[in-house]
């Protein structure tokens, strides 16, 4: 019971000092990736550098102690900054203290709602993020989080948070553009871009072995960081356009609650429950795959109150919201993370850089931040998932186009309403027009097909359908408009029999459709029969008077029904199998 709520305890206890020599390896990987992504990330959220790295600190602490994933990283993401940025800049202007406080409380407010979520087991709500909305989602905010680094890759004062407000600023300001930022741009680009696969490569072919050429390519980030910094200082560049990051305050961050503006809380809540299930829907597959590989478990209720602390604890300590991030957690696991302690090991790195390295960073390029954080979202960027997808579905396609076109056009958190709101009208549309087959006999079977699709026989007394949806308040009144069109197509009937294989849940309203269908039979001097009903649903009918009015009987199988309503029919399909099997030999 105490490892259930205090997850840490499955693995605390056998911890080795094995397990603290992988975790201290793969801590040092990742806070070396951390610092310049976590500063990246904040200038992407508008935040200040240092709230990049607080958001790599306590919310870190709080995952190793309650998360259940031995791999995931935890900390600032590229989607959700963007998320942050859209949802604070609304409020409040970037740059100004009522803008960090609107991060702040994004932060604690998404964090709640996962900690609740997680608390109840509501995680399923979740679900309702179909993985093309996702995917459509996620696509369309890398471009839009690569666009908004153009001012920083350009040196120009480009602005915008959508494609129509950003392009034409790119030509309004075309003639600021700094020749100097740009090639430092290309530089840095190029080199981050090669390097994602060729460092490695690099480091194997003048003989470091593979494992270990394999964790040095990860440092990447800080040798773009290092040199551009190294550079920048030398050459006195800051002086001749380069713009640079400047003071970046030392020490630990302050503990405390933001102050409380219940006006900016109405206006946030939105938002923050957006950055939850994103965050939330991200951590958690991420989790999943890589708990896959080692034949581990994940438990996603756990999952939801571990990062609902961690962004509490964003917010109580000047931080931005937090989430698992791919790239991150990608290389945690590469780098051999035993357990979650790895994360919190991480966070007294962090710290311990802070309180030392600091005032290296004054030099740092804001131009190498931006360059970091276009690479890092390359990988988000899937353009042949839209046409896969409509290939495949032309419902699901629709709701990723529109994910997309709202989220590139109008915004970040309209797109990602519109992809629900559009996945939700699709599912009903397409429930309420269930798929229902006319169903005969395979001769010489007990097999039941489709007469649109197999060779079966059928007696013109019996109408037997199958109905392939639950049944319920959208769909109930076809099912009574195809029996009545049966009804009266065919003047010999007397029998109907629904199958109900696929049928997993009635609902009230289709439970009186059901009714209906049975009074009008019933006055035709047709009886209506129920096959292959299954348990909960049978349950679900034994609480209503509806078996009892019931002009026929409730069948095990279909071919039990077609046994009792038109034996002639059976043994004739019975004899054409057996004169078939005689042709045969």
């Amino acid at each position: 019971m105490q490892s259930r709520f205090l997850p840490f305890l499955t693995w605390a206890r056998h911890y080795s000092r094995a397990d603290l020599t992988n975790d201290l390896i793969a801590a040092a990987v990742v806070t070396i990736m951390l610092i310049p992504q976590g500063m990246a990330y904040a200038m992407l959220a508008g935040l200040p550098p240092q709230a990049g790295l607080y958001g790599a600190m306590l919310p870190l602490v709080l995952y190793a102690a309650f998360g259940t994933s031995r791999a995931l990283a935890v900390g600032p993401v590229a989607v959700v900054a963007l998320m942050t940025a859209a949802a604070a800049g609304a409020v409040a202007q970037s740059g100004t203290e009522h803008y960090h406080l609107a991060a702040l409380w994004l932060a604690l407010l998404s964090g709640g709602m996962m900690l609740v979520l997680g608390l109840f087991r509501l995680g399923f709500i979740a679900s309702f993020l179909s993985h093309p909305v996702i995917s459509g989602f996620i696509t369309a905010a890398g471009i839009l989080i690569a666009a908004s680094q153009l001012r920083h890759l350009l040196g120009a004062d480009i602005t915008g948070k959508t494609l129509p407000q950003v392009v034409p600023s790119v030509f309004s300001n075309s003639a600021d553009i700094s020749v100097l930022t740009v090639v430092f741009a290309a530089v840095i680009l190029g080199f981050l871009i090669w390097s994602r696969t060729g460092l490695a490569s690099l480091l194997q072919r003048i003989g470091i072995a593979p494992p270990l050429a394999k964790l040095l390519g990860k440092t990447a980030l800080l040798i773009a960081v290092v040199t551009s910094t190294g550079i920048v200082w030398a050459l006195g560049l800051d002086e001749r356009g380069i713009a640079i990051l400047g003071d970046v305050p030392r020490g630990l961050p302050e503990l405390g609650l933001p102050a409380f503006d219940f006006g900016l809380l109405q206006l946030l809540i939105a938002p923050a429950a957006m950055i939850a299930i994103v965050g939330y829907v991200e951590s958690i597959s991420i989790a999943q795959t890589l708990a896959a590989k080692k034949r581990q478990s994940v438990d996603p209720d756990r999952e939801l109150v571990a990062l609902g602390l961690a962004n509490l604890g964003a917010g109580v300590s000047n931080a931005m919201p937090v989430t698992g991030g791919l790239s991150r957690s990608i290389v945690n696991y590469e780098a051999g993370a035993a357990t979650p302690a790895a994360g919190a090991i991480t966070a007294v790195l962090i710290a311990m850089a802070l309180m030392v390295l600091t005032p290296l960073m004054y030099f740092l390029p804001r131009v190498t931040l931006a360059a970091i954080i276009v690479v890092a979202v390359l990988s988000l960027l899937d353009f042949r998932a839209l046409p896969r997808t409509w290939a495949y579905s032309r419902a699901d396609g629709a709701a990723m186009a529109a994910t997309m076109i709202f989220t590139l056009f109008v915004g970040v958190e309209q797109g990602l309403m519109a992809g629900v709101g559009l996945s939700l009208v699709l599912f009903l549309y397409r429930t309420s027009r269930p798929h229902m087959a006319v169903v005969g006999q395979v001769p010489g079977t007990e097999y039941f097909r489709n007469i649109e699709r197999h060779n079966v026989v059928t007696d013109n007394q019996v109408f037997s359908i199958r109905v392939d949806e639950s049944l319920y308040f959208p769909n109930a009144r076809a099912l009574e408009d195809r029996v009545t069109q049966a009804l009266s197509d065919r003047p010999a009937l007397r029998h109907v029999v629904l199958q109900c294989a696929a049928v997993n849940y009635i609902d009230a309203s289709a439970l009186e459709s059901l009714e209906a269908i049975n009074e009008r039979l019933q006055t035709a001097d047709v009886q209506f029969h129920l096959s292959e009903v299954k348990g909960p649903v049978m349950d679900q009918l034994t609480r209503s008077h509806f078996l009892d009015a019931l002009t026929g009987q409730v069948f095990l199988t279909q071919f039990d029904a077609m046994v009792a309503l038109s034996p002639e029919l059976t043994r004739a399909c019975q004899l054409q199998d057996r004169c078939e099997t005689l042709r045969n030999h």
